[in-house]
């Protein structure tokens, strides 16, 4: 396959410096003016455009996942998984170009990378079937499980409407009330919610998948993308000292280890539930709040991507990427998980906000393979159709489709309309994974490590909602929220002159 180059620069530094229409420039350091020191001139159009493009030289920056950096590198499937899939770029022995972006999800642009938070892990892989966006996170469940509930979760982790400032009060209100938070809250809160960098933190993508073979098979799939660095994490403490003196410490780490030739790598493994597993296993397998126990669906090895390109301009290449779960290619597909839809929408539709309309023609977006879309016009057309058709049927030559009957990546439903949560399956519910990831999963030293953090944030907490953020820790473990709440006390005590 070609290899991927983006966004190569057009500029000629020999020649000399041009207006954006091509006309030489007169100067890049004076401006016209009436005698040295009279008024500026309106039909300076060198600096009228320089002024006006520099207005506008920031696009709107995401609103989750606004801070963030990342790599080009290539991905190989190095194992057989045919009979799960008939995806093009997933056959062994296939190299795949591609990029990689991680961001962390709450904080603004100028934010430092080493607040406790989910980190971002987006991939792009450029195919021979068009592209193919994995857009996950560094945990394998997230916050909430219906996309109504999403704005309303990213609004409480920003900032307060009065003073402008984040609020952890205002986190907790919104975490213990919706108890289908508690799984992901859980491993926030523990060592996994400060990755020491990028480089040594796993990516998920959380949302459940569909694999469809060459005989129509289909499959639900999970991705684990697993850092072949090793997981490490940093403590509170490391964090806060980083957050003041280096706080791009993670995009500087991933820069830096790519321009020495420090290559980093992951290998990808996939949990693998047959079909009709999914109407049976004992937790819902599209509750995006829940994983699957490995012990049921073991990980099954694929392949591993390396970064190994830094960008050359970041604005263009990183900033401008676009990443969508909507973007799939033959043999792979969405599921049921009301969280992956309501993204499969929203994810194109802010980056149309954010980068315009046509984002897809920019190098680092647009696919390897020619395309042949009925889509025309809006802001900054570049490819288009020519004089060819722009409707479909049309009697004039320009292709078009019209299958029609059961799609292969699709599933069956059935029921009237409804406005409700998901059907509990035999072992769901919302504290149960959580526990078992405070109690199992965690031992002494990263739960009291777990305790010291979140009863560091419940002292900004007001009633009613520390005590209902305690109750929320005592369903996930009632002897860890105990000892959250005796250290919140302990630490009111501590605050009080004389105590």
């Amino acid at each position: 396959m070609t290899e991927f180059v983006s966004n190569q620069s057009t500029t000629d530094p020999t020649k000399p410096s041009t207006t954006e229409s091509g006309a030489p420039r007169e100067s890049d350091a004076n401006s016209l003016s009436v005698g040295p020191n009279g008024p500026l001139m309106l039909h300076d159009v060198a600096l009228v455009e320089k002024l006006a493009r520099f207005d506008r030289e920031r696009v709107p920056e995401r609103s989750p996942h606004a801070k963030g950096s990342g790599a080009f590198g290539e991905f190989e499937v190095t194992e057989d998984v045919s009979k799960y899939t008939k995806a093009k770029f997933l056959q062994k022995g296939t190299k795949t170009p591609m990029l990689a972006r991680f961001s962390t999800v709450a904080g603004e642009l100028g934010s430092p990378d080493t607040w406790r938070d989910v980190r971002g892990f987006a991939l792009k892989f450029y195919t021979e079937d068009g592209n193919f966006d994995m857009v996950g996170n560094n945990t394998p469940v997230f916050f909430v499980r219906d996309p109504m509930k999403f704005p309303d979760f990213i609004h409480s982790q920003k900032r307060t409407p009065d003073s402008g400032l984040r609020d952890a009060n205002m986190q907790w209100d919104f975490w213990s009330l919706s108890p289908e938070s508690a799984h992901q809250v859980a491993y926030l809160m523990g060592d996994r919610g400060l990755p020491r960098n990028w480089r040594h933190m796993n990516g998920y993508s959380s949302h459940t998948y569909m694999w469809v073979n060459e005989d129509g098979e289909r499959f639900w799939v999970k991705y684990h993308f697993l850092t072949e660095q090793g997981v490490e994490n940093m403590t509170n403490e490391e964090a806060e000292q980083l957050a003041g003196s280096d706080g791009d410490y993670h995009r500087r780490d991933l820069f830096e280890a790519i321009d020495r030739g420090d290559f980093p790598s992951w290998r990808l493994e996939v949990q693998v539930m047959p079909y009709e597993d999914a109407k049976t296993y004992r937790f819902n397998p599209f509750d995006l709040t829940k994983i699957w126990s490995q012990k049921d669906y073991p990980r099954i090895p694929v392949g591993r991507f390396t970064l190994t390109r830094n960008p050359r301009n970041h604005f263009a290449e990183i900033e401008q990427a676009a990443f969508s779960p909507s973007n799939t290619v033959p043999g792979t597909g969405v599921s049921p998980d009301k969280m992956l839809l309501g993204r499969v929408f929203s994810y194109p539709d802010a980056q149309r906000n954010r980068i315009g309309t046509n984002f897809n023609q920019l190098p680092v977006n647009a696919p390897l393979v020619r395309t042949n879309s009925y889509d025309k016009e809006g802001q900054m057309e570049y490819h288009h159709s020519g004089d060819a058709p722009v409707y479909a049927p049309n009697s004039y030559g320009r292709a078009y489709q019209d299958e029609q009957g059961p799609v292969e990546n699709g599933w069956e439903a059935d029921g009237e309309l409804v406005r409700a949560a998901y059907t509990l399956h035999s072992e769901d519910d919302d504290f149960g994974q959580a526990h078992t990831l405070v109690r199992e999963v965690y031992d002494e030293g990263a739960r009291e490590r777990l305790i010291e953090t979140v009863a560091g944030m419940l002292g900004d907490c007001v009633e009613p909602v520390l005590s209902n953020a305690i109750q929320y820790w005592k369903n996930i473990d009632q002897e860890v929220g105990e000892r959250i709440e005796k250290t919140v006390q302990q630490n009111a005590g501590d605050d009080v002159p004389g105590a």
